[in-house]
């Protein structure tokens, strides 16, 4: 027996076969784990600032990856089981295995707590901070999907929570190195609104393209937060997302190695890469784990990371000019 779903452009046919093992894993989309590579920052920051504070950093970088990859895990799986009525009415999503198949609520449920589990139980190993913070990754993830709270559905609200993982991978990172601090809180702020430029240029692309094919009302229908946007209140909110990013970022930079304020041009094309990116049909900025297919990106990510080593060992006495108060004189 098939259930229809609606859209202006048709009809789309679901089938009411009962999923397999393998679609109930695959609601964990492992394959995304490529998103984990925001880790690394956090890993780097504390290693130049703090140095290694544990004696096992390799048990810790295994058990904080383990971390990162199970609990992401775990909120996907609800993630895809809460959202199966409303994906139906997404273009690319109403192929997901909870919308094409009938899944059990309670092999769901299990299937979460497992992931979630081991993900705990390998934080609990590395130390009591990664715990806390892997802690903090899971509430994000029931905030954010589960009813009557969900975040997902509330303008704004939508993108500050779903944005949280971005620090939280920072957070991984850092404690790998030293479980004994937390990263400044600069740092902690720009990555947290970079993340919310990110997920507000993947909202903007959608709304653009699924607006024009589909229509706004298929799009509420795909998700409720859509019906307090519009194309402009989105490009506008991922551009103060994008200045909020780097002004902390700035803050960051100066206070912490002065060298560093070279990177921010890097920075700035790459925030306005990412919007252009935004604009096209079918942008990858929808499917940021596509992400490192756009060589464009990537190389504008290769000339960051080279001016980041650059900038990390040579040292640039004329630069401290920016850290003191200097007026320009006229007479």
């Amino acid at each position: 027996m098939e259930s229809e779903v609606i859209h202006r452009a048709g009809v789309v046919r679901v089938s009411g076969k009962k999923a397999a093992w393998s679609d109930y894993l695959a609601l964990a989309r492992l394959s995304h784990s490529t998103k984990h590579v925001f880790i690394a920052p956090g890993f780097v920051f504390a290693y130049l600032l703090r140095g290694v504070q544990s004696d096992t950093l390799a048990r810790e970088v295994i058990f904080g990856l383990i971390t990162a990859v199970c609990v992401a895990s775990a909120n996907y799986v609800i993630n895809e089981y809460l959202d199966r009525d409303f994906d139906r009415h997404h273009p690319t999503k109403c192929q997901r295995r909870a919308v094409q198949y009938e899944v059990g609520g309670t092999l769901v449920l299990l299937e979460w707590l497992l992931f979630l589990s081991i993900g705990l139980a390998a934080a609990a190993v590395a130390s009591r901070t990664m715990f806390f913070v892997g802690c903090i990754f899971a509430l994000q993830g029931i905030v954010y999907n589960v009813p009557p709270i969900r975040t997902k559905d509330k303008p704004y609200l939508d993108v500050v929570s779903e944005s949280i993982n971005n620090p939280v991978r920072l957070l991984l990172g850092w404690v790998m190195v030293d479980p004994a601090t937390l990263p400044p809180s600069s740092i902690i702020l720009s990555y947290w609104f970079g993340g919310a430029f990110l997920m507000a240029a993947k909202r903007y692309s959608e709304y653009r393209e699924l607006v024009a094919s589909r229509g706004r009302d298929v799009l509420v229908r795909y998700r409720a937060s859509f019906a307090g946007y519009s194309e402009v209140t989105l490009n506008a909110s991922c551009f103060i997302y994008g200045m909020l990013s780097t002004f902390f970022l700035a803050i960051f930079l100066t206070k912490y190695r002065v060298e560093y304020l070279l990177l921010m041009p890097a920075v700035i094309f790459l925030f306005a890469h990412y919007l252009a990116m935004a604009t096209r049909s079918n942008s990858t900025a929808q499917n940021p784990e596509r992400l490192l297919k756009e060589r464009t990106l990537v190389l504008l990510i290769a000339v960051f990371v080279a001016l980041f080593a650059l900038t990390t060992w040579i040292d640039i006495p004329a630069l401290s000019v920016f850290l003191r108060q200097r007026y320009i004189t006229l007479r």
